[in-house]
């Protein structure tokens, strides 16, 4: 984790932060800088371009600037938004979630329980196949046991909390 990486790092827990910086460096041309990804990690938690200045100790008017020449512009592109105007900064959020970059909440099964913070689902491609719409989908869960539950039907139960 670089110095940058320290600031807005909840952003990772909710977002899938590595497929969005290589889509978004797919719609750039070129990689994202460490400051193009810190102001965008500022984004996805929820910081305006004021409050992303305010917490790093730029000014507001250079972070919203730098905002509308690169990241809002890599995003519109990335979500098919490119005649469209960015007319909140929270736009940028809503489209990028709305696109699968956002990890989906927790469920609980009977005597499982799913991280939702370390949960990542990520639909990694869309395709049309002999007439047939095909989702490759990259799902991760972690998981933790409870200490009371008997492993020996483990499966089972899991099963049967999902019917």
């Amino acid at each position: 984790m670089t110095a940058t990486d320290e600031h807005f790092g909840e952003a990772a827990s909710e977002w899938d932060l590595e497929t969005l910086y290589t889509d978004l460096a797919s719609a750039k041309g070129k990689r994202l800088t460490p400051v193009e990804k810190l102001h965008l990690r500022g984004l996805l938690c929820g910081h305006s371009p004021a409050e992303i200045a305010e917490k790093l100790s730029k000014n507001g008017k250079g972070v919203e600037t730098d905002l509308c020449a690169t990241v809002y512009k890599y995003v519109k592109g990335l979500v098919d938004k490119s005649n469209g105007k960015v007319e909140n900064w929270r736009n940028i959020s809503e489209w990028l979630e709305e696109a699968g970059y956002k990890s989906l909440s927790s469920a609980k099964v009977q005597g499982l329980e799913l991280l939702p913070e370390k949960s990542i689902v990520n639909i990694t491609n869309i395709n049309i196949e002999k007439n047939q719409i095909v989702f490759l989908i990259n799902l991760r869960i972690p998981t933790q046991l409870s200490s009371d539950l008997p492993t020996e039907n483990l499966g089972e139960d899991i099963f049967k909390g999902l019917q």
